[in-house]
């Protein structure tokens, strides 16, 4: 009987290893197993709740005006080219709502110049032009040809005041999706270096006007 109870006790013993063992093994295999989120098949969604995007706010589209310098039918621009002060009034004959996209649309400008120090000197206008730019919805549109007035006097056309300068240019029809067009004018000036002389010194003035096209 008691050997029998030893060898119970050494079974009992045995087991007792084993499950240790075991024990082990468990522990084991939970310290070096896989993540649960890099099993296959792991739901995400199940894991936490997720923020959602802030949709980004949409700035509001920006409407620019078409600017209009002869909406009032006429308007004053002041020049300085060297000791020169030039006066140029623009104005045009025909209605700013007939002002459409395809009529012959004419615009006048009157010129006249004074010297800053006046010693009797003359100035005259040699030549001047107007190169147009078209504007449309989009951007630029094809715009017409140059024009200009050449003086066929040696000197130029005398325009110190109180005499003046006055010209009409024609432009003629434009692109239908027209919706402005700007004017860029150059003058060119002759001053003459002293009473009574023929030398004279040239200066070169710029100016822009912008016109908006009616709609048809």
């Amino acid at each position: 009987m008691r050997r029998m109870h030893g060898a119970r006790a050494g079974r009992t013993r045995g087991i007792v290893g084993v499950a240790a063992v075991a024990g082990t093994l468990v522990v084991g295999l939970s310290g070096c197993g896989t993540a649960p989120w890099d099993q296959p098949g792991f739901n995400t969604a199940s894991a936490g709740p997720t923020k959602s995007a802030t949709p980004t706010p949409t700035a509001p589209a920006t409407i620019t005006p078409v600017v209009n310098e002869l909406a009032s039918g006429s308007t004053q621009h002041q020049l300085t080219a060297g000791d020169i002060s030039l006066t140029v009034d623009y104005y045009s004959t025909l209605s700013m709502d007939q002002w459409t996209a395809g009529a012959n649309k004419p615009i006048t400008f009157t010129l006249k110049g004074t010297l800053g120090t006046d010693d009797g000197q003359s100035i005259y206008l040699s030549r001047v032009s107007v190169t147009p730019a078209v504007n449309g919805p989009t951007g630029n549109l094809p715009a017409p040809a140059a024009i200009t007035d050449q003086s066929t006097q040696p000197q130029g056309y005398y325009i110190k005041a109180p005499y003046s300068y006055t010209q009409t240019f024609i432009l003629p029809a434009l692109d239908p999706a027209a919706t402005s067009i700007t004017l860029d004018f150059t003058y060119e000036i002759l001053q003459q270096t002293a009473p009574g002389s023929t030398d004279y010194a040239k200066q070169t003035a710029a100016d822009t006007l912008t016109i908006a096209i009616a709609p048809s």
